[in-house]
């Protein structure tokens, strides 16, 4: 591996360490980004596809409307080549007209095709009696007209005949401004002219919006009017003719009448979905504007593509995030096992060094005892015994802290241990009693210590040598890290005052004291021994082994302190 991989490796696992739930959802949230971002450029995409389908679509309207619109023409210029040659257009005459017309599907939406004569106020009756006698269902000229008017069109003729035509035959169209409006202006462009929006009078009460083409008629070489041919349209109707035909589907589909305002609506198919969103085209029907709105029925909804990218975007993202999770558990769970291995590497160098301290501290108390119990000792006899019971209570002390595994010690089991031979003999009285008090190894080493070379003597020469002798072991704190062991005699041989000093004298006054760090009070009285130590109480941080502090532990250079101590006056 280079060293820029294994360095790259090194910062994503530092990353990956520092960051376990961090990392995972970034990589979520990437990932999420970046298919958030292909759905946006899909939709847009879509959504251009569907502008210009839906143009295409409202072109198609347009021109079928146009066309429509210019079959509708046609018709009517040819009924009004016909009719202007003609004294006057009666009822077989125009009801064959428009049977010869044949209109075919083009024609759908249409009414029908229609007569309206153009009349002064005193050719009313005359049209009346004159109708009335051709044709039934005309009745009279609605509304009537004031008797100073000079242009009135009544429907005269309405092919096909149905009861739904008969309902405009004899209404003046030219009292309604906006049907009066359109004639004027196919007057004096002489060409079809639509309309603007009106109700039709075959709708009778209803309300369905309508409009209608007129083409005038003149008579032939001047410029008299004879009538109107015109064609009424529902404008519904006329609309959902192209729709059917386009096959527009679930679009949506206005048709306006001049400019797109709510109020020149003239028919419209509703989408399936309305969305606001439009392709408008201008065009002319009958010389009139018209606008035909399309719009797009889809909604915010995402298209099936967009869909699919999205799912399959949020199912790359989950499955990256959850592997950069085991990835983060990993590098984790390494990470803690290389701490791990690193702490008990480090363990084990502590180990170590306290062993070899221990070790070392041992022998420098064990080369003490030996140079000084061989000092004291008059024969080989006395060597081996104060050799043996030192050694002795040395072991059963650190046989304590092996159980303890080198943690604290109560003064309890320390005290128990070393007075544990003589607590069976029923000649001596034996008392022990303090509260639970937990020493650190070294100090629990130098009161065993302490406490056997106390007992070794009272059992040689004070209350433990004798029936009725007493020894009393009572302990206390007297601050929170200082414990005050005492021992006294009572009931033993009176003890001489002219004694020398053994090494047991030496043990407690010198080496006992200077490992306690604090002075130890010993009186040989007449009625017995006295001994009060002062111990501390340390904290176990004080002493762990990891702290890498003395803590009661004998260092390298204890040996040589115990050397000094044991170099100075033997005696008193």
């Amino acid at each position: 591996m280079r060293p820029s991989d294994a360095s790259t490796l090194r910062r994503t696992r530092r990353w990956l360490v520092s960051y376990p739930r961090a990392v995972p959802v970034a990589i979520f949230v990437f990932i999420a980004a970046i298919t958030a971002l292909s759905v946006w450029a899909i939709e847009r995409g879509e959504q251009a596809a569907e502008q210009a389908r839906l143009a295409k679509t409202a072109q198609a309207i347009a021109s079928a409307l146009d066309r429509r619109g210019n079959t509708t023409s046609s018709y009517l210029r040819a009924g009004a080549a016909l009719f202007a040659t003609l004294d006057g257009v009666e009822a077989p005459v125009f009801r064959r007209f428009v049977t010869e017309l044949r209109l075919d599907a083009d024609y759908r939406g249409a009414e029908g095709i229609g007569w309206a004569e153009h009349l002064t106020a005193s050719e009313i009756i005359a049209f009346e009696q004159r109708v009335q006698a051709a044709q039934s269902g005309v009745n009279s000229v609605t509304p009537y007209p004031p008797s100073d008017r000079d242009n009135i069109v009544p429907v005269t003729y309405l092919q096909p005949d149905t009861q739904r035509n008969r309902r405009a035959l004899g209404f003046d169209m030219w009292s309604d401004s906006t049907r009066r409006i359109a004639m004027q202006e196919a007057v004096r462009a002489v060409r079809p002219t639509a309309s603007g929006k009106v109700i039709l009078k075959q709708e009778g009460s209803g309300d369905a919006n309508g409009f209608l083409v007129f083409m005038p008629v003149f008579q032939t070489g001047t410029r008299d009017l004879k009538g109107f041919i015109y064609s009424p349209f529902s404008a519904q109707d006329f609309l959902d003719s192209v729709v059917i035909a386009e096959n527009i589907g679930d679009l949506g589909v206005q048709l306006y009448e001049g400019s797109a305002q709510p109020t020149n609506l003239l028919a419209s198919v509703p989408p399936a979905t309305a969305t606001g969103w439009y392709s408008t085209v201008e065009f002319r029907l009958a010389s009139r504007p018209m606008i035909v709105q399309v719009e797009f029925a889809q909604g915010s909804a995402l298209s099936f593509l967009s869909m699919m990218t999205l799912l399959f975007g949020l199912a790359v993202a989950s499955l990256s995030m959850l592997v950069a999770r085991l990835l983060t558990q990993q590098a984790y769970e390494d990470q803690a096992s290389l701490d791990y291995f690193t702490e008990q590497n480090l363990i084990r160098n502590s180990l170590t060094r306290e062993l070899n301290h221990r070790v070392k501290n041992t022998l420098a108390n064990v080369l003490s005892i030996v140079s000084l119990t061989r000092r004291r000792a008059s024969n080989l006899d006395d060597f081996a015994d104060g050799l043996d019971g030192r050694i002795r209570a040395l072991s059963a002390t650190h046989d304590l802290l092996t159980e303890s595994e080198w943690g604290t010690t109560p003064i309890c089991d320390v005290v128990g241990t070393e007075m544990a031979p003589y607590s069976d003999n029923g000649d001596t009285t034996l008392v022990m009693d303090g509260p639970s008090v937990e020493l650190a190894p070294g100090d629990a080493l130098s009161l065993g210590l302490a406490i056997h070379e106390l007992a070794t003597n009272a059992s040689k020469y004070g209350a433990l040598s004798q029936h009725g002798g007493k020894v009393s072991v009572t302990w206390s704190l007297v601050e929170d890290n200082l414990a005050r062991i005492e021992w006294v005699e009572s009931g033993g041989p009176p003890v001489s005052q002219t004694r020398k000093r053994g090494f047991g004298t030496e043990l407690i006054e010198k080496i006992v004291a200077h490992e306690l760090q604090h002075p130890v009070e010993l009186e040989f009285a007449v009625d017995g021994v006295r001994c009060q130590m002062d111990v501390p109480v340390r904290k176990p941080s004080a002493f762990a082994l990891r702290a890498h502090q003395k803590g009661g532990v004998v260092t390298e250079g204890s040996a040589a302190q115990i050397d000094n101590i044991l170099a100075g006056p033997r005696t008193h």
